[in-house]
């Protein structure tokens, strides 16, 4: 690695044949990567994209750069594997250098949902739910009213958060701009809040949330998915934000 190399990477308990599988077989990908949503393409063609068209594979040496440069290796390691992504430079695609931050994000919650789905569920299907969008200088964390929990990887929580749920599990990961906790009520569950980089086309930055639930009926997950939306909508318009 060199000083210029933007990497993001996790260890993962699990043998690392199965986490390679896990980024090369399109049905275990949408496991992990993402959120399920609706429009032209939805994430199985997000998933052919990014993980399919032109990439380079060395199954051999379990290393692939998709599109764009982004490279995975996965790596024996103690305890299972390594997941490193050694991503491209900015600069190489001048078209998405105001998203560079983004995607670096977006690979750091990607990363620990792929450990999650396999440390916990071993890639078991899931129901998602996805929200963004501005905060007005709030963080995401004091938006949904876990803002108290500060404790390290490891450590329990339990908040009755702003959409009216009592959640407890623990903190599964902490960066910079992210936390992530399992929640105990949705199979465990893993919840991902990230404040969203400032740029150019979001100069205020923003807030972002990524749920994914196990075990849950149909009805059960859609009606958590209309409360929790419903209460996202409602701040935005108290807000004013849309």
């Amino acid at each position: 690695m060199t000083a210029d190399e933007t990497v993001v990477e996790t260890a993962v308990a699990a043998p690392a044949a199965r986490v390679w599988r896990a980024l090369r077989d399109p049905t275990l990908i949408r496991r992990w990567h993402g959120w399920e949503y609706d429009d032209e393409h939805g994430l199985d063609e997000e998933i052919r994209q990014i993980f399919v068209d032109g990439v380079v594979e060395d199954a051999a040496a379990m290393v692939l750069t998709v599109h764009g440069g982004d490279r995975f290796t996965v790596t024996p390691g103690a305890e299972g594997a390594v997941v490193r992504i050694v991503r491209a430079a900015k600069g190489s695609n001048p078209e998405w250098d105001d998203w560079y931050d983004d995607v670096t994000e977006g690979w750091t919650s990607f990363l620990q949902q792929l450990k999650f789905g396999l440390e916990r569920h071993d890639l078991a299907e899931r129901c998602t739910l996805y929200l963004d969008g501005p905060t007005g200088g709030a963080t995401v964390m004091e938006l949904l009213g876990v803002a108290g929990v500060t404790g390290p990887p490891g450590s329990a929580y339990t908040a009755l958060v702003s959409t009216g749920d009592a959640l407890s599990g623990t903190v599964w990961f902490r960066s910079p701009k992210q936390l992530g906790l399992t929640v105990d009520q949705l199979g465990p569950g893993l919840l991902v809040l990230a404040i969203q980089p400032e740029n150019a086309q979001r100069p205020g930055g923003g807030a972002q949330m990524i749920l994914s639930a196990y075990g849950r009926g149909a009805e059960e997950f859609a009606a958590l998915s209309d409360r929790w939306t419903n209460w996202w909508n409602a701040r935005d318009q108290a807000a004013g934000c849309c």
